[in-house]
């Protein structure tokens, strides 16, 4: 597998990429050189086109070891020539429903809606969600309902790790990105993300919205916490890039998201727009570190976020806007996909209908129109828009051009999924655990606790799953020393108290015995909290992000 590695530049951080299968060489730069715009037959990889990065900057095409030369995102030149081929010859409706991944309600595959609109693909949600086999079936269905088409449908799911994760048992969970943060192996993170992304590829998913690239800053973030590999940007650059590479291996198209970074605004995006009030200096030296990263790395697609960036274009939803997405192309320098963030959510649906909203961010650069709040709508919407003048034939031409072009690739290029992975990492999953887990004050090794717990604090289903951890690893539950679990950021008392999520309450807690940082709930995270419990292991990790008043940062 490739790693990153020391004394590498440009897009050369994954040294071992020249050794890769013929998918993995590129699908790790799978969407970085469509941004120009041509006739009126779709993009033109020339004309029009922005100054590219020179090739000191490793963005020039390089052919592969194995096969036809390559552009700089991926798709051989004859992928390419095809995508402008065949979306020359589409319908307005055809381009439309290309740039469009659509979420549906309920367990049942929305086949005539995806037949109707031509759409370009669909997002699994937890509610799509009844068993990875119900789902996998499902999603056989629908890609058997377009095998008459000439492009391969997108089949995506926001599967971070840790508490967004839609497929679950007997799929693995997999920790939190903090959890690698913490941990701060950059090989064992790019483990996890391959193995994640061939369990998802073996449902028949396609596209992963991971990793999250965001920085957190701190315990006012009320979104991202522990989705943040941390409140270091360059750590958070190193797990980002590491993500990329191990998602790549797996023949999945990972999405680092959110930019300009969800993880240092006060609110929540699904509910309201939130501000950032950072300069543009401060976003270059903080929350764009790890945005900048993955475009040298290679990353084949950006999502973009609805955040209100102030110094940018204020009060318009980053999504929408053609300046925030030029601060990522031009400034950054990325020629991959744009894809918004889910379109239902309540910073763009407060102020802007599902019609408005598509065609605003396909104008404003998006290449997908993630899970518009109406997929008719939208639809129609940008068929009108183009008819009218309103959004550029191009523009739109553009866009379906890039999505074609990855779906071609990937289907061209993936290595076949392996039916028998899923559920099959939960040894990669407890070390990865361990490997974070983050002891903040009491003994570094030996027993914490005696033959009998009690376990307070948490939800039901958090002190079930202790419950369950600790009955396997031989103690009494029910009496004896008292284990506060907190699941949020407010303080405990208790004989060892654990933090399941981000560890800022951890510095006003009392603990008798030690303090520890878990960083999430999976099933392999209560493993490895019981062994070090009782003495069995020790935890390998150290604070991602700042806590007040602990005793140190980790053993």
């Amino acid at each position: 597998m490739g790693r990153p590695c020391a004394g590498c530049s440009g897009r050369s951080h994954w040294c071992s990429v020249s050794r890769r299968r013929p998918f993995t060489v590129t699908v790790a730069v799978t969407l970085l050189a469509l941004s120009a715009c041509g006739g009126d037959d779709g993009p033109d990889a020339t004309a029009g086109a922005p100054a590219r990065p020179t090739a000191g900057d490793g963005a020039t095409a390089e052919p592969t070891p194995e096969g036809p030369e390559a552009l700089s995102w991926g798709p051989t030149q004859a992928e390419w020539e095809q995508a402008r081929k065949i979306v020359a010859a589409y319908t307005p409706e055809e381009r439309a429903g290309q740039v469009i991944v659509a979420s549906y309600p309920g367990p049942e595959p929305p086949v005539d809606l995806v037949r109707e609109l031509h759409l370009g693909g669909v997002i699994v949600m937890g509610d799509n969600v009844r068993s990875p086999e119900q789902l996998a079936g499902a999603l056989g269905e629908l890609h058997a309902s377009t095998a008459d088409r000439l492009v391969p449908l997108v089949a995506a799911v926001d599967q971070e790790g840790g508490r967004v994760s839609r497929v679950h048992g007997p799929a693995t969970e997999f920790p939190s990105l903090m959890t690698l943060g913490a941990a701060r192996d950059p090989a064992l993170a790019a483990e996890v993300a391959e193995a994640s992304g061939r369990e998802l590829r073996s449902l028949g998913l396609g596209m992963v919205f991971a990793p999250v690239a965001d920085v957190t800053s701190g315990p006012d973030d009320p979104t991202i916490g522990s989705r943040s590999a941390s409140s270091d940007p360059e750590l958070v650059a190193e797990i980002t890039r590491a993500g990329l590479d191990g998602y790549a291996e797996a023949g999945i198209v990972p999405v680092a998201k959110h930019f300009p970074g969800h993880g240092s605004v006060p609110a929540d995006s699904h509910e309201t727009l939130p501000v950032q009030e950072a300069t543009v200096e401060e976003l270059l030296r903080r929350d764009l570190v790890p945005f900048r990263a993955a475009v040298e790395a290679g990353a084949p697609a950006v999502m973009v976020a609805h955040l209100d960036v102030r110094a940018v274009d204020s009060g318009v939803p980053s999504s929408l806007s053609p300046e925030v997405v030029g601060l990522l192309r031009e400034d950054l320098g990325f020629d991959g996909l744009v894809v918004t963030d889910a379109l239902d959510m309540g910073a763009v649906t407060d102020a802007y209908g599902p019609g408005e909203a598509a065609v605003r961010a396909v104008a404003a650069g998006a290449d997908v129109a993630l899970m518009p709040a109406d997929a008719r709508a939208a639809h129609a919407a940008l068929v009108a828009a183009v008819g009218a003048g309103d959004l550029p034939a191009e523009r739109l031409a553009e866009a379906a051009t890039r999505v074609v072009a990855l779906q071609l690739h990937q289907a061209a290029s993936a290595p076949p999924a392996d039916s028998d992975v899923l559920g099959s990492h939960a040894d990669l999953s407890y070390a990865a655990s361990l490997a974070g887990l983050t002891v903040v004050a009491g003994p570094c090794e030996g027993r914490l606790v005696g033959d009998a717990v009690q376990v307070v604090g948490g939800s039901a289903a958090d002190r079930s799953r202790f419950a369950d951890a600790a009955t396997a690893a031989g103690l009494e539950v029910g009496t004896g020393d008292v284990v506060r679990l907190l699941a949020g950021t407010a303080p405990g008392a208790g004989d060892v108290v654990v933090a399941l999520d981000t560890p800022y309450g951890l510095g006003g807690s009392t603990a008798g015995t030690a303090a520890i940082a878990l960083y999430g709930r999976t099933p392999e995270a209560f493993r490895a909290l019981l062994d070090v419990f009782t003495g069995k292991a020790t935890g390998g990790g150290a604070l991602p992000v700042e806590v007040g008043g602990v005793e140190r940062t980790g053993c």
